[in-house]
């Protein structure tokens, strides 16, 4: 495949992800290439023609990156005025829009440099399919691991004097014991097995967008090992519904479609009743598969609701905070991306991801409707609003990077129709 020089460099910054992992250096890299991209792709499209004829950008910030981009910004704002209302001190501060800058920051660099630089997805794509050979490869090393007495964890990077949400950021495992059933679970080169889970989705959504059978088989492959060996969940929801309902969108604009769709609810009324007994029992089986992890949610969902709304409701408090025994010591504010911003950013934090978030969301289902160009844009958007329900998205944006530089791409390609 040729490439441009941008293109190439993209392709080996992920190409290379299980290199990075190798180091402990994907939490670094990830803030650093979105910084660094973003500023040539703003460079490039100040200098215009002076650029060489391969690296010119050939059209004008779309307005869902400006949406992106005032949003973020306002988190900024939000965090300072967090901190100032809560006297958590300059150094803190300091720290915090550091983490800003790693985290909320990158959900519009990435998709402005997607949609200012020449880059083709078909070149992101292929270096997923690339991570996903990587990842076959050293599977039979990683689930074997647990059997043949091989440590959890390898190391610790020393990276990990910049700073970070944890020290899990820049360790290297083979594997994790579930301290629920003691089980082995596999998390790859991700922080934790769910959300390896969710970049199993993203490895198969981009992989069915892959032109050549062999990588394309590769793709999905290690995207349903990921799913499968993290033993989440949420990836098997994301498995199916990311993966089906971008390509059902077509159907909207469908004459027996609907018409069916008016056949299904009719028969409601008959088998409605069922059809919602078989629903509960599944949801309840599904929630008590691993009955521990769903009771710290909720219980983390429930404190952080209750002292946003009693305590600080504009801003938040500012940052996260330690829980009690009873969410065995997990913070307040993480493991639920709405929730975390009215408990950290209150309501401006919420309304300043929620706007962009739901705009992108429409505008990718609009999309799929009309053009096969929308179903790889609307399932990473789905997958991102799974991810939102039981992650914080911001601490993940640096592994995610590739599927949002695709939304990028997806708005300069509408843009050029």
């Amino acid at each position: 495949m040729q490439m441009n020089p941008i293109e190439r460099f993209i392709f080996r910054a992920l190409a290379y992800t299980w290199g990075f992992y190798a180091f402990g250096a994907l939490y670094v890299v990830g803030p650093v290439l979105g910084w660094v991209i973003a500023v040539f792709a703003l460079l490039c499209l100040y200098l215009g023609n002076a650029v060489r004829q391969d690296l010119r950008v050939t059209g004008n910030i779309p307005p869902l990156i400006w949406a992106w981009g005032a949003g973020m910004s306002v988190m900024l704002v939000a965090l300072w005025i967090g901190h100032l209302n809560w006297d958590l001190g300059t150094k803190t501060l300091v720290k915090s829009s550091i983490g800003w800058a790693k985290g909320w920051a990158l959900l519009s660099l990435f998709p402005l440099a997607g949609a200012l630089l020449p880059i083709r997805r078909q070149v992101i794509i292929r270096g997923q399919s690339v991570v996903g050979a990587c990842t076959l490869l050293l599977a039979p090393l990683m689930l074997a691991a647990p059997y043949i007495g091989l440590p959890e964890r390898i190391f610790t990077s020393p990276l990990k004097v910049v700073g970070g949400p944890g020290p899990e950021y820049f360790t290297v495992y083979l594997f994790t014991i579930d301290p629920g059933s003691w089980a082995p679970r596999w998390q790859f080169y991700a922080p934790w097995s769910p959300f390896a889970a969710l970049l199993g989705v993203v490895s198969v959504l981009m992989a069915l967008e892959e032109k050549s059978m062999k990588w394309r088989a590769i793709g999905v492959a290690a995207g349903v090992l990921m799913i499968l060996a993290s033993k989440s969940r949420m990836g098997m929801v994301g498995l199916v519904f990311c993966t089906t309902l971008p390509r059902l969108m077509p159907l909207i604009a469908k004459t027996w479609a609907w018409m069916a769709l008016a056949g299904i609810t009719a028969s409601l009324a008959v088998f409605g009743g069922a059809i919602w007994r078989v629903f509960l029992d599944v949801t309840a089986a599904f929630r008590g598969a691993r009955a521990d992890s769903t009771r710290v949610r909720d219980t983390l969902q429930r404190i952080a609701y209750e002292r946003w709304q009693t305590e600080a409701v504009w801003f938040g408090h500012g940052r996260v905070q330690p829980g009690p025994h009873l969410v065995e010591y997990m913070p307040i504010g993480s493991h639920h991306t709405w929730y975390g911003l009215l408990f950290v950013k209150g309501v401006i934090g919420f309304i300043a991801l929620l706007g962009p978030f739901l705009w992108h969301t429409l505008f990718t289902m609009y999309d799929a409707a009309r053009h096969p160009q929308g179903r790889l844009p609307l399932g990473i958007m789905l997958t991102l609003i799974l991810l939102s329900f039981g992650e914080n998205i911001e601490i993940e944006v640096y592994l995610l990077w590739p599927a949002l530089m695709i939304l990028g791409i997806h708005l300069r390609e509408v843009a050029d129709r």
